[in-house]
């Protein structure tokens, strides 16, 4: 176990170097979400008028959208980059050298995880900057970045199977917009409790990605909901665990050794 840590810290400057490197892996993922999040802050705000909306300010109840909206892309740009490993032979050099597997997963999921708190943090400022308070505090921001680190981990552990188990950038980049559509049937633009449609207020009902959000959103405008926190830290934690056997196995059946 000792002898896999220089491993893991290896492949995990080399993730954090190469995800440095291409802007095209940082720029989108900080611009686009909150880009849409002042879109949709403009044309909605009146929907605080609403009886019983949680809040008087939009931009504070949109805010939490771009922490799991970046999440995804970080799942796109770890399967993609994976992919692209895959598909050089990188892996498969590998497969000849005493590297643990899971020394390999850990440390190229350093990037994910390191690019999903720069974004918290840059979400984070761009709110405060907006004029948004946190009913939390200070602690709830901790508990935030908590809370973005391990959803990064999960999607990143997601896009991680993906791309063992296709092996194509392509692929995995035209299964985005399938990711994508779990965050327009969720509770992101409306409380579910609001949400007059039947078919939608179910969907995003049994969707997780609803409760990801309002963990977020209870952190910004109602300050500690021991539910919310419940069920959001619950669902990113059960994704994370269904995919971590997932691309373990996929990475093994990737590094067999021949």
């Amino acid at each position: 176990m000792s002898a896999a840590w220089p491993q893991v810290g290896a492949i995990a400057r080399r993730s954090l170097v190469r995800t440095a490197r291409q802007p095209a892996l940082v720029i989108p993922p900080l611009v686009f979400p909150v880009a849409l999040m002042a879109v949709n802050a403009a044309g909605l705000d009146s929907s605080t008028d609403l009886p019983g909306f949680p809040t008087d300010s939009f931009l504070a109840f949109a805010l939490a959208v771009p922490f799991i909206q970046g999440a995804l892309f970080s799942t796109m740009n770890a399967g993609s980059e994976l992919a692209r490993d895959v598909q050089t032979g990188f892996v498969n050099r590998l497969a000849l050298t005493a590297l643990r597997d899971w020394a390999l997963l850990s440390g190229q999921l350093a990037g994910v995880v390191a690019l999903g708190v720069v974004q918290a943090l840059f979400y984070l400022a761009v709110g405060v900057a907006a004029g948004v308070e946190f009913e939390s505090g200070p602690a709830g921001v901790v508990v935030l970045l908590v809370f973005s680190a391990l959803v990064a981990l999960s999607f990143g552990l997601l896009g991680a199977f993906l791309a063992y188990r296709t092996g194509s950038g392509e692929t995995i980049q035209a299964l985005f917009p399938v990711l994508f559509v779990f965050l327009f049937i969720s509770s992101m633009n409306a409380p579910r409790d609001l949400i007059g449609i039947d078919w939608f207020r179910i969907a995003a009902t049994l969707n997780p990605v609803s409760y990801m959000i309002e963990c977020v959103r209870s952190l910004i405008i109602e300050g500690w909901d021991a539910q919310a926190l419940a069920l959001g830290f619950g669902s990113v934690l059960v994704l994370g665990l269904v995919s971590l056997p997932l691309a373990s196995r996929a990475l093994r059946t990737r590094m067999t050794r021949t």
